[in-house]
């Protein structure tokens, strides 16, 4: 295992904040790579306990020559955001300096891959994959960072612009084990989803604001569309994956979820050894476009009357929303119905928030989809 300890751009003399990558494996061997890392929103603890749990596994696979390829492993991939605390509470998914989501925003690569990889392609996959890895590593490593948060961005995506696998690992305030990807990989998604145990597996093409993981796979998927004769097959899935809430920071459940993630490298080839059965899954993929945000249109006190993981009918109540100024009490209700995967562990709303998440499949939203 090599360490490797990255200084970020500093935008306060005399103030250094380092970024640590874990690199196992045979770094520049010809076998499959994959990019890990945590905590990206870094007051989400749990990403956190898993990447511990996953250093001592790949380690130990290291050590016993299981390792076909190589992985990166960010174990705390926002130091800035873990430094953040307002009134001795961590807030690490927004940059208090300027508000800017540390999961949105990433710099978008496609341009660079169709301008430079698209002239050049082959035809040949094997050959156009190698092209296209090289120009996303050069366009990454070319990027401009200006202050600390730019450069993390760029740091990161450099980390994991050429993996095979990358997963970004997340939670959500309670919620299920659930996650995003790419509409065209769902086949991948479904499989990561039922080692997982995931209770929902949300699809797009674009989910809007440039997050991580889409930085990492439309790139491919933008090759494929302006050339679908010669573009290789996409070469990078990338996925979001939510492990399940704020409060699930247990040892036997970041064990589950490390032998999951390694069960997975091992069918991607990155860990040697035949795979174990797929379980059977716990959801189907659905849209994301149809998923539905359940938002409180006034401030209250939100009593839940549902539980994440329950399959919920159209017009079913999802909270009660009880004013505390005349004790009424507005249903909150869902219209398309679908899987509960995640709400708010907040018990005050306010105007607008989103209190909860549906996975359905008969709604279709447009624009922005992911939460800010």
């Amino acid at each position: 295992m090599r360490t490797e300890l990255i200084d970020l751009a500093s935008d306060s003399p005399g103030l250094r904040q380092q970024l640590r990558v874990l690199h196992y494996g045979d770094e520049g061997g010809a076998g499959p790579r994959a990019a890990i890392q945590a905590a990206l929103h870094a007051d989400e603890i749990p990403p956190l306990l898993v990447a511990q749990a996953l250093a001592h596994r790949l380690a130990a696979l290291e050590a016993q020559g299981q390792l076909r390829g190589s992985v990166s492993l960010v174990p705390c991939a926002n130091p800035v955001g873990l430094a953040q605390r307002v009134l001795d509470q961590p807030y690490g998914r927004f940059d208090l300096r300027d508000g800017v989501n540390f999961n949105r925003g990433y710099a978008d690569l496609c341009e660079a891959v169709l301008q430079r990889a698209g002239p050049r392609l082959t035809g040949r996959a094997g050959v156009d994959t190698a092209l296209v890895r090289d120009v996303l590593r050069e366009a990454a490593a070319a990027l401009p960072a200006v202050g600390t948060t730019q450069d993390l961005k760029r740091r990161l995506l450099q980390v994991a612009i050429g993996a095979d696998v990358v997963l970004d690992l997340h939670c959500d305030g309670e919620a299920v084990m659930h996650l995003y990807a790419l509409t065209p990989q769902v086949d991948l998604a479904a499989e990561l989803g039922a080692l997982l145990g995931a209770q929902a597996v949300l699809l797009a093409t674009e989910s809007g604001d440039s997050p991580f993981d889409e930085a990492c796979t439309r790139p491919w998927l933008a090759l494929q569309q302006h050339h679908p004769l010669a573009a290789p097959p996409l070469g990078c899935f990338a996925t979001t994956v939510e492990l399940r809430g704020q409060a699930d920071t247990h040892h036997a459940l970041a064990a589950q979820d490390a032998d999951a993630i390694v069960e997975f490298l091992r069918r991607r080839g990155v860990v040697a050894g035949d795979p174990a059965p797929l379980p059977a899954p716990l959801c189907a993929p659905t849209p994301l476009a149809a998923s539905e945000p359940i938002t409180a249109p006034k401030a209250g006190v939100l009593v839940l009357r549902q539980r994440v993981g329950d399959d919920l009918q159209p017009g079913d109540t999802v909270a009660d929303l009880v004013d505390i100024d005349d004790g009424r009490i507005t249903p909150l209700v869902t219209r398309g119905g679908g899987r509960l995967y995640a709400t708010t562990p907040v018990r005050w709303a306010r105007p607008g928030q989103r209190i909860a998440q549906v996975a359905g499949t008969t709604l279709v939203r447009v624009g922005k989809l992911l939460s800010p």
